[in-house]
C-alpha cells in the first residue's frame, strides 16, 4: 500500500515502525526536521518537510495514488483538514486523530465521510476502555479478550507465591489437566539492559520469579485456574484515586464515576475548577500525589486503585511508587515516552499504559482488516498476537499440529471451532474455519500468514 502519514510525534513514528515492516510505501509529512531525520534515519520511510494541509505537499506526497492518508497531528483542526484535501486528490481512506468526543460518539448523526474521513481515532477514549478492562481484570498486567470472550488473554507476574515459579511449562502441564490455558509468551528483566526480553515459551522453558508469563485461556475456568497457579485474584475495586488533568483522566474518571467512586488529585487549580464542573459525581482535590502527607489525608491507603494519569511521567512513576508502598493493591501508570515503559515495569510498575501506542495499533489494526480475523500488540511485549481462519486452500487444513513444522518463535494459543474453544497440543488436527489465535515474533509472521492463506 501507498500510505502518507502527517505528523511525526510518537503516534506517527511508532505507526511508521509497525507499516514499514509490513513492507509498505510510507510517506511522512511534518514540520518538525529533527523528528524527520530521526524517522529517516531508524524507518525504511520516505520524508517530506511541510504543511500536511498544502496542497502542493500533498501533492508531492503522492495523494494522487495514495491508498491510505493518516493524519496524526497534535490538531484536530490540522487532521480534518489534511483528510478533506487528501480525499479531493483521490486518497481511497483516511483517518484522522480527534480531540473532541462529540465525533467519535455522534457518528450516526454526522456523517465523516461527507468531509472525508473513513475513520477517526480518539487515543483518550481507547485509553480509557482499556484502563475499565485492566480494572476488571484486577489480577492481571495486561487482558485482551477474543471471539466475543470466549478466549481470554492474560499477563500475570510470578512471584514467590506462585505454583508456577521454577517450573519447567512441561511440569506445568501436570497442574491443568483440563488442558483449558496455554502459556504463550514470557517477559522478563535483563540485567544492565533497558529492554525486557521476550520469550515465545517451550515445555524446557523455566518460569522464574519476577517474569510476566502471559496465558490465552478458556474465560472462565481456564482464567481462574491460571490465577489460583499463580496465587492471586481478582480484588473488588470500589474506590478509585486519579491523578492529574489530563483529558485521559478526565475520560476515565468520566467512564469509571458510573460504576466507582472516584477522587481525582491535581495540581493545576484551573483544571481543578474545571473538572469539578464537568465531574459532578467526582470529588476533585487540588493538589500533588507526590505529597505524601496530602495522600494519606485523603485516604490513599483505603483506596482499591490508583490510577496516575499526569502528563508527567517521572510524578506518574513517583506517585505509583508511593501508591503501592501505602498498600494500594492496583495501580496503573500513564508513560508518554514508548521506550520508558519497560524501565516502568522493571521498577515494580507492571501496569502501564501509553495512550499513543494504543492509537498506533488501533490504526494498523484497521489497515489489517481482511489479512487477520485481529491483530493486537502488548506494551513491553516484543510479540505480536494474530488471529487467523483456516481456509480451505489453507496447508494446515486436514493436518496434525506436529506434523506442520512450526516456526519456534510462534505458538498457538488457542482456537474456536463454533461455540467450542481448543487448546491445541500435537495430535490436534484443524479442520475448515477453525479460528486459530496466535502469538508471533515480526521475523516469523509471514511464514505463519503463508501456512494459513
Amino acid at each position: 500500500m501507498n500510505i502518507i502519514i502527517a505528523g511525526t510525534g510518537e503516534v506517527g513514528f511508532y505507526l511508521s515502525k509497525l507499516l514499514a515492516q509490513e513492507s509498505h510505501n510510507i510517506v511522512i509529512i511534518d514540520h518538525d526536521k529533527k523528528a524527520l531525520e530521526k524517522a529517516s534515519h531508524n524507518l525504511d520511510v520516505s520524508t517530506i518537510k511541510g504543511d500536511v494541509t498544502s496542497i502542493k505537499t500533498l501533492e508531492i506526497a503522492g495523494a494522487k495514488k495514495a491508498d491510505l492518508l493518516i493524519a496524526v497531528t497534535s490538531s484536530q483542526q490540522t487532521n480534518i483538514l489534511s483528510c478533506t484535501i487528501g480525499k479531493k486528490f483521490g486518497v481511497k481512506k483516511c483517518i484522522a486523530r480527534i480531540s473532541n468526543s462529540e465525533l467519535l460518539h455522534r457518528k450516526d448523526t454526522f456523517d465523516l465521510t461527507s468531509i472525508g474521513i473513513d475513520e477517526v481515532i480518539y487515543p483518550e477514549a481507547l485509553g480509557a476502555n482499556e484502563i475499565k478492562t485492566l480494572l476488571k481484570e484486577s489480577a492481571a498486567t495486561d487482558s485482551l479478550e477474543f471471539e466475543g470472550g470466549k478466549l481470554h488473554l492474560m499477563g500475570i507476574m510470578i512471584d514467590k507465591d506462585s505454583l508456577l515459579k521454577d517450573k519447567t511449562l512441561g511440569e506445568s502441564t501436570y497442574l491443568n489437566p483440563d488442558t483449558n490455558y496455554t502459556p504463550v509468551a514470557i517477559v522478563r528483566d535483563i540485567e544492565d539492559e533497558i529492554h525486557n526480553e521476550t520469550i515465545i515459551p517451550r515445555s524446557h522453558n523455566i518460569l522464574k520469579e519476577g517474569d510476566t508469563a502471559y496465558f490465552i485461556a478458556e474465560s472462565k475456568d481456564g482464567v481462574e485456574k491460571v490465577l489460583s497457579l499463580a496465587g492471586k485474584k481478582n480484588l473488588e475495586i470500589k474506590n478509585i484515586m486519579i491523578f492529574g488533568g489530563s483529558p485521559l483522566a478526565y475520560m476515565t474518571a468520566k467512564y469509571l464515576s458510573k460504576k466507582y467512586n472516584i477522587k481525582i488529585v491535581c495540581d493545576d487549580i484551573e483544571k481543578c475548577e474545571k473538572l469539578a464542573d464537568e465531574l459532578s459525581n467526582v470529588m476533585v482535590i487540588n493538589g500533588s500525589a507526590t505529597n505524601i502527607d496530602l495522600m494519606q489525608e485523603e485516604d490513599l491507603d483505603n483506596m482499591d486503585a490508583f490510577l496516575a494519569l499526569s502528563y508527567e511521567t517521572e510524578k506518574n512513576i513517583l506517585a505509583s511508587l508511593a501508591a503501592k508502598e501505602s498498600g494500594v493493591k492496583k495501580t496503573i501508570s500513564q508513560v508518554e515516552n514508548i521506550d520508558f515503559i519497560p524501565l516502568a515495569q522493571n521498577m515494580g510498575l507492571n501496569t502501564t499504559i501509553n495512550i499513543k501506542y494504543l492509537a498506533a495499533n488501533f490504526i494498523f489494526k484497521y489497515i489489517s482488516e481482511g489479512k487477520f480475523l485481529d491483530y493486537s500488540t502488548l506494551q513491553g511485549v516484543d510479540a505480536e498476537i494474530i488471529e487467523v481462519e483456516v481456509k480451505p486452500e489453507s496447508s494446515v487444513l486436514g493436518k496434525q499440529l506436529k506434523d506442520l513444522n512450526f516456526p519456534k518463535d510462534s505458538i498457538i494459543g488457542g482456537l474456536t471451532r463454533g461455540e467450542d474453544t481448543h487448546f491445541p497440543r500435537g495430535n490436534f488436527e484443524f479442520e475448515e474455519e477453525d479460528r486459530v489465535i496466535i502469538v508471533t515474533k515480526k521475523e516469523t509472521k509471514s511464514t505463519i500468514e503463508s501456512m494459513f492463506k
